[in-house]
């Protein structure tokens, strides 16, 4: 028994010293600032290292790295040391033994020091938490999903199982970071269902008061990228802390920002706001290609004229240093800009000439339309474009990128269909969707067009192929019966052949799928009818009766789209009190979810309507939101930039017409008069002839005017005056303009005669010319624009007579003295 006892004390002592040794060890290398220092330690003590050391060693020598900037860190000295080699075998062999923590952190480790995801450590490491899945702690799980993501195996079954894990687990997660590490690594493997809870549990543990959540929005925000899903309440959570997280807004994380919000269609006023002060103030601070394309890119579309003409002598400065990469996202900035520099694009043309073979399919395709719209006149580099694309149109097999390289085809100058064209369109039709169809049938109508004029051959290959065409997308819309998928296959159909050989086959399927309509949905359908221009009642009563029922659902900023497509199409559907009342009312509460400019097209809109929400017009017509509008306008692109203004003058002139109660002054005379004067046009041949007509009717050319300018800025065609008896009276004779009109405030600077009230008992015409544009397509019914107008002018004291195109151009009209009695008749008849 004492022998035993010895035995068992001199085996518990040399434990205990082991032990000792293992945990001084452990606190070495832990202790360790430089990677020599981890290296000397593994050198020396190789004999005693176990799994735990090991598993320490590689975690500090890439926090060691981590602590380092990007551009000092040593990862290729580490990963070529012989003592990291040893560490890697080490590891491999002690594998089994590694708790499941470590087993993550060192495939983490390795993986952060750039060892190769095909290294034989790696594979052991992958292999062996795969089998311990189930075991995994939930932080352990995020961070193996994030390192199986950055190995690209997003789509591979041990995702799939995870994704299952989380799934399972989901309501138990409560940190962020892991919630947003797993939504990115498993976004390519759910199914929908499972897409809206995560959102919902993001929305739920997002936070927005602190900038620790700065990369985790940043994470929800590539997850929605990854889904392709624009989800507001998120996506407006992330912006926010983005906007309050000022201090980690460089360069870097703009551009992916940026990147982020064009994927999504997604755009804040704010933030560019924020990004144009940031990068404006270190400008100078970004003169190598990689970072000043960054720049250019991010700062291009929204800068002032003397930072524009800064970013552009800087780009041409650098661009022959630019990567292929680069020279296309410059060349999309100049497209964005508008830019016309002559100096710039020569530049770019010139360094595209290097790198034209290294451009893979949809690049290319990309580059032609940049360079066609940029008015680029470089024939040998059009000549390259074309045998690079035939090239590739040659070996295509994927209908998409068949039908996208035919349609840029198409745009290349003297271009015209050839026999290979031809063959390979009429080879994919069969699996080509709508969108397809529509590229394919856009390039032929325009080579149609240009054989035409140019006296070709090949006018009869293309009329055939376009009527195979036209079947095609017949039998396609027949033949659906997913209302979302055929949806989304109409995202971007649009143009000729769409308007005029489909659209009515289209809207009679979605009138087909009638029953599918369903909140999540409302908002594409919208989109769609509102491109389509077209007045289908029961889609339109549909879309009505799903919003009010789902008002709730129906994020605030959708629902402005769905309001569009009613007040531009001028409908009321039943109960359409109920309808704008429920969708005001659930607006009005979600003001803050609007952007400024946002707020003036959905004011202008619901003015359209006839509807003046008191909250919604005293927030916009206000001196501080103004100033604010101001400040966002500068960093819109032009065309967003003059649509808001002379949106905030029409709903500026609407409020003071019919809300007078309002007490909103008319502020936008000199808006107008620049607007009108810049941009008025010569009276037109039509003009000319109604003009001379009229002074027949009426006795002389005195007694009528032409484009007339009212208050508030409405021009109308022609005016006269009729008095009490219908007699004319003439503008010679009477000093007579525009008269006063009691409760109305106007002002204008514009020189003329003093106006005098009209006599008692006369009437003052406007006579309005419509053209198509003022009709819903192949509908008499007015669009919304041209029946507020008509509103307005008859509060302003005119009597108005519009004359529809359909009516005046009719076979009923085709005579001057019929035209002369349907002028006489609208004048004359007692209304």
């Amino acid at each position: 028994m004492l022998c035993l006892r010895k035995v068992y004390l001199f085996a518990l002592r040399r434990y205990q010293a082991r032990t000792l040794s293992s945990d001084l060890l452990l606190s070495q290398i832990n202790n360790c600032t430089h990677e020599d220092e981890v290296f000397s330690l593994v050198g020396r003590n190789k004999a005693r290292l176990s799994e735990k050391h090991v598993g320490i060693a590689l975690n500090v020598l890439w926090q060691l790295q981590k602590k380092r900037p990007l551009l000092l860190r040593t990862s290729d000295y580490v990963r070529n040391h012989s003592q990291f080699l040893a560490l890697c075998i080490l590891a491999e062999n002690k594998v089994e033994h590694m708790e499941n923590e470590v087993i993550v952190d060192t495939l983490y480790s390795i993986q952060r020091l750039n060892v190769e995801d095909h290294d034989s450590l790696a594979g052991v490491l992958v292999t062996e938490a795969w089998k311990r899945l189930e075991r995994l702690s939930l932080p352990a799980l995020s961070k193996f999903a994030l390192c199986l993501y950055k190995q690209r195996r997003q789509f591979s079954p041990l995702i799939g199982k995870i994704a299952h894990i989380v799934d399972m687990k989901l309501d138990s997660i409560e940190d962020i970071r892991i919630l947003s590490v797993l939504m990115i690594s498993i976004s390519d493997v759910i199914s929908q269902s499972f897409r809206d809870r995560l959102l919902k549990k993001a929305e739920q543990l997002l936070g927005e008061e602190d900038e620790v959540y700065f990369n985790y929005a940043k994470r929800i925000t590539q997850f929605l990228q990854n889904v392709k899903l624009t989800y507001y309440p998120l996506l407006e959570k992330c912006n926010k802390i983005f906007l309050k997280s000022a201090s980690q807004l460089d360069l870097h994380n703009i551009s992916i920002i940026f990147g982020l919000y064009e994927q999504l269609g997604f755009d804040s006023a704010e933030f560019r706001l924020v990004a144009k002060q940031l990068l404006s103030e270190s400008i100078d601070d970004y003169h190598d290609p990689e970072t000043f394309s960054k720049l250019f890119f991010i700062l291009g579309p929204m800068a002032g004229s003397k930072v524009r003409e800064r970013l552009l002598v800087t780009a041409a400065h650098v661009a022959e240093g630019f990567s292929s990469h680069q020279v296309l996202g410059i060349l999309k900035t100049m497209q964005k800009m508008k830019c016309r520099n002559s100096h710039l694009l020569k530049k770019m043309v010139s360094v595209l000439h290097k790198h034209l073979d290294s451009y893979h399919v949809l690049q290319l395709i990309k580059l032609t339309q940049y360079l066609m719209l940029l008015h680029c006149h470089d024939h040998e580099l059009f000549a390259k474009l074309k045998t690079s694309l035939f090239g590739f149109l040659k070996s295509s097999v994927i209908p998409a990128d068949t039908a996208a390289i035919i349609r840029v085809l198409a745009m290349l100058p003297s271009s015209q269909v050839e026999e290979i064209i031809v063959n390979k369109a009429t080879a994919i039709l069969p699996q080509c969707n709508l969108q397809h169809l529509n590229y394919i049938a856009t390039a032929l109508t325009k080579w149609n067009h240009y054989d035409q004029l140019h006296w070709q051959n090949t006018s009869e290959l293309c009329v055939k192929l376009l009527q195979k065409i036209n079947d095609c997308g017949f039998q396609r819309l027949r033949k659906a019966g997913n209302l979302n998928l055929l949806l989304e296959e109409l995202t971007h159909v649009n143009g000729e052949w769409f308007q005029e050989v489909i659209r009515e086959e289209t809207v009679a399927t979605c009138q087909h799928l009638i029953d599918q309509v369903t909140w999540a949905n409302v908002l594409q359908l919208s989109f769609f009818l509102i491109k389509t221009n077209h007045r289908c009642p029961s889609l339109l009563d549909r879309i009505a009766s799903v919003t009010v029922e789902n008002t709730d659902k129906i994020h605030p900023f959708e629902m402005y789209f769905i309001l569009c497509l009613f007040s531009v199409l001028n409908y009321d559907p039943p109960g359409n009190e109920e309808f704008f009342e429920s969708c005001i009312q659930h607006l009005t509460s979600n003001l803050s979810c609007f952007e400024t400019h946002h707020l003036v097209l959905l004011g202008h809109v619901l003015a359209v309507a006839g509807y003046f929400p008191p909250a919604l017009i005293k927030t916009i017509f206000n001196v501080s939101f103004l100033s604010k509008l101001d400040a966002q306008l500068e960093v819109l692109s032009d065309t967003l930039k003059q649509r808001v203004r002379s949106r905030l003058m029409k709903l500026n002139r609407a409020v003071c017409l019919e809300c007078p109660e309002f007490h909103i002054p008319w502020f936008h005379e000199h808006y107008c008069h620049h607007i009108f004067y810049t941009g008025r046009s010569r009276i037109n041949p039509l003009r000319q002839h109604i003009h001379k007509m009229l002074a027949e009717i009426l006795g002389g050319s005195h007694y009528t005017r032409v484009s007339v300018l009212t208050p508030y800025y409405y021009e109308i065609d022609f005016e006269c005056i009729l008095d009490k008896n219908k007699k004319p009276l003439s503008y010679m004779a009477q000093n007579i303009l525009l008269g006063a009109l009691e409760g109305i405030h106007w002002r204008c600077d514009i020189k003329v005669e003093e106006r005098k009230a009209l006599p008692p008992g006369a009437q003052r015409i406007a006579l309005e010319l419509l053209d198509s544009k003022a009709f819903i397509k192949g509908s008499h019914h007015l669009k919304g624009e041209a029946a507020l107008k008509k509103r307005h002018l008859e509060m302003l004291g005119y009597r108005v007579i519009q004359i529809p195109h359909f009516e005046w151009n009719s076979m009923v009209l085709s005579t001057k003295g019929e035209q002369l009695e349907y002028l006489r008749r609208c004048l004359y008849e007692t209304q």
